[in-house]
């Protein structure tokens, strides 16, 4: 207990005390001030996803499941009061589910995962929920930035601290200028997000993680004034994509946050509203609990480190080295990775920083789009791209992903995870035996017919055909 597995093969093995995933979902990411779940408060959202990962495995007593940490990072009092009302309200037994919140900035919810993982690895719990909300309408009026803090701090003769509070915008900047990201690379980047989550829009890839918001929506008018009277919306997808997003148009937006920038709106992450949350608990519990069947993968580890708060968006460049090295992994061991689009500047310089230009090319990182497409919920965007990691490497057949995303006042944090799938062997419940709905997947590797491993995956309900990867 408490020592990393080093090396892929102990990273790809089974053991009683793995901590098991069983759920990840989330709800669709909409446009803050203009998207249809606008008008919803972050403990509403919650609510959703935290109803639907009861509702996803039925079979587990809410009763067993012992804690639940939420990221979230501009909500009032932390959040902590307004998400355990949530968490009563829609079914947890209080007596026997207890709840906190986290804020590590936009990691809040990846850091939930591990805070709650890092418990059941202890023994401290069994059962836990890992999970992130966030409404950037109703609560980014100081731009995540402190409005009354002590005074000393403003003028303090450490630059690192002062650069605490520097806007997001101009770390950006800071990023682009010092190591030659030019604003041409990142409107391509940015257009590129938008069409690879167009396309997986279009051909239905986050429906098995979108759980949809029923919710009130007040049309308004480009001043702000009601038009008509509230409705009731029920929300099943993303509203941020822009399927129709092109350098030309790109190259019209000025600078958004230094009048000779290069970062703009077009190649910046969306501010969001939504909601994620992934269900946890040590396979052995799974086991008992008669729910083997239910594992769809697994918590490796994660870590965070600190850089320069000035250019806090290299994050992800310093994270990942750090924990593939403790895991003992390397690049080519990793089939997916989900790398937060803070902003394109950043996350450009981190593919080049990694050496994962190539697999960014690949379709390897981000194939989906990311966050300046999809948009940036801070306190649930770990907890978003963990569901979206793990479906996507479901659709695949990949075993090893990675997410990670840079955060404010200067550090990055990392998570590594394994997608896991059943035997082949039918199971009474298999939607996939009727060869009407079969779909059989391969991942894109060259190997011999001895080679090809045909799993279940339960979260897909489908077969998928993957090469074994001990011999890799």
């Amino acid at each position: 207990m408490g020592i990393l597995p080093k090396g892929l093969s102990s990273v790809l093995a089974k053991a009683p005390t793995d901590v098991v995933i069983l759920s990840s979902l989330r709800t669709p990411i909409t446009r803050s001030y203009k998207g249809h779940l606008k008008d919803a408060y972050p403990e509403e959202l919650l609510s959703v996803v935290l109803r639907a990962t009861l509702d996803k495995v039925p079979e587990l007593n809410p009763s067993n499941i012992d804690d639940v940490a939420v990221g979230v990072v501009l909500s009032e009092l932390g959040g902590s009061k307004a998400a355990r009302m949530a968490m009563n309200h829609v079914g947890f037994d209080s007596s026997s589910t207890s709840l906190y919140t986290v804020n590590r900035a936009c990691s809040s919810s990846l850091q939930a995962i591990a805070s709650i993982a890092a418990s059941i690895r202890t023994e401290a719990i069994d059962v836990g929920i890992g999970a992130g909300m966030e409404s950037m309408t109703r609560n980014y009026g100081s731009r995540a930035i402190p409005t009354s803090y002590w005074p000393a701090l403003k003028e303090s003769p450490v630059k690192d601290a002062r650069d605490c509070v520097m806007p997001m915008g101009l770390t950006s900047e800071n990023v682009a200028s010092r190591y030659g990201v030019s604003r041409e690379d990142q409107d391509a980047f940015a257009v590129k997000s938008h069409q690879l989550a167009a396309q997986a829009r279009a051909e239905g890839r986050f429906k098995e993680e979108i759980v949809p918001v029923t919710t009130q929506y007040q049309e308004v008018d480009k001043q702000g004034a009601k038009v008509g009277e509230a409705q009731t919306v029920t929300v099943t997808e993303d509203d941020g994509i822009r399927p129709t997003a092109s350098m030309e148009g790109m190259a019209k937006l000025k600078p958004a946050f230094k009048a000779d920038g290069t970062s703009t709106a077009g190649n910046s992450s969306q501010v969001s509203d939504g909601a994620a949350a992934t269900l946890l608990m040590r396979r052995s519990t799974a086991t008992a609990l008669g729910l083997g069947d239910r594992i769809i993968g697994k918590f490796v580890a994660a870590n965070t480190v600190g850089c320069k708060p000035d250019e806090m968006g290299i994050g992800p460049a310093v994270a990942i080295p750090k924990l593939l090295g403790q895991l003992g992994l390397e690049n080519k061991d990793v089939d997916r990775w989900e790398i937060n689009e803070a902003f394109a500047s950043q996350a450009i310089y981190c593919l080049r920083e990694l050496g994962l230009e190539e697999a960014w090319k690949d379709g390897k990182v981000n194939p989906d789009g990311g966050a300046i497409a999809l948009g940036h919920p801070l306190g649930a965007t770990g907890a978003r791209m963990v569901s979206t990691l793990l479906h996507g490497l479901g659709r695949t057949g990949g075993e090893v992903g990675v997410v990670s995303m840079c955060v404010g006042t200067g550090m990055g944090m990392a998570g590594v995870f394994v997608r896991e799938y059943l035997p082949s062997a039918c199971l009474p419940t298999c939607s996939a035996c009727s060869a009407s709905r079969q779909t059989t997947y391969r991942e894109p590797q060259i190997a011999t017919q001895a080679e090809i491993d045909i799993l279940f995956d339960p979260l897909l309900g489908t077969h998928v055909e993957r090469s074994f990867r001990s011999q890799r």
